[in-house]
């Protein structure tokens, strides 16, 4: 069973969050899976990856159907897929309980600065329960 960790969001900096989050794991020598809503979304994570940092470098790719995911240590998704055998899975986007089951962290988030937001991850975080994950908030 996955360990599940919530992360507060207090601000809607939804990229910088997600790039923070896959150099920690990166950098830990972990694989890492993140789900984003669509292409515009993965688009857009993938250019940020090269330059929210100065100096820093993560590797990875979108995986869009016309790259080779399977060597890259960090993977953007629209889709419930693990092409680069990811053992940490990032949530930009809810995921059903059965895709969580293939990884060994999952990280997903209360998003507190919006009032919707936060009440659709509440109940994330019950679902996980109910299907017998022990979530944490971090």
């Amino acid at each position: 069973m996955p360990r599940v960790s919530f992360v507060k969001w207090k601000k809607p900096e939804k990229a910088r969050h997600l790039c923070e989050l896959a150099a920690e794991v990166y950098q830990g020598g972990q694989r890492v899976l993140i789900t984003v809503m669509d292409d515009n979304q993965g688009v857009t994570l993938d250019r940020f990856m090269w330059t929210w940092q100065k100096g820093s470098f993560i590797p990875h790719c979108f995986d869009n159907g016309a790259v080779d995911a399977l060597d890259e240590p960090v993977v953007i998704v629209t889709e419930e897929r693990n092409p680069n055998g990811a053992g940490v899975l990032i949530m930009g986007k809810p995921c059903s309980p059965a895709f969580l089951r293939q990884f060994d962290q999952v990280i997903d988030f209360a998003e507190v600065y919006d009032d919707q937001l936060a009440q659709a991850s509440r109940q994330r975080f019950a679902r996980y329960r109910k299907e017998g994950f022990e979530p944490e908030m971090r």
